[in-house]
């Protein structure tokens, strides 16, 4: 199954690792470092340009979404 993070992007559900609200996780500095990493290496896609809400880590990539992730956790079911 799919799951829609926003824009015009989805996923496979099977291959994400974690959703994660961007304004919690973004203040240590582990997850930080984590995300300027995968910035670097073009593994970070936006999904929108509207303000980012929370980031979605799958088996090879990092989007950062516009969408809760308390609404895409709602929508994966997980």
């Amino acid at each position: 199954m799919f799951l829609f993070l926003g824009g015009e992007v989805t996923v496979k559900e099977k291959d994400i690792i974690g959703i994660f609200d961007i304004e919690e996780c973004s203040v240590s500095r582990i997850t930080a470092d984590y995300l300027n990493s995968c910035q670097k290496k073009g593994q970070v896609v936006y999904v929108s340009q509207d303000m980012p809400k929370s980031f979605i880590v799958s088996s090879d990539k990092v989007y950062i979404s516009n969408i809760s992730n308390d609404t895409i956790n709602k929508r994966a079911k997980i």
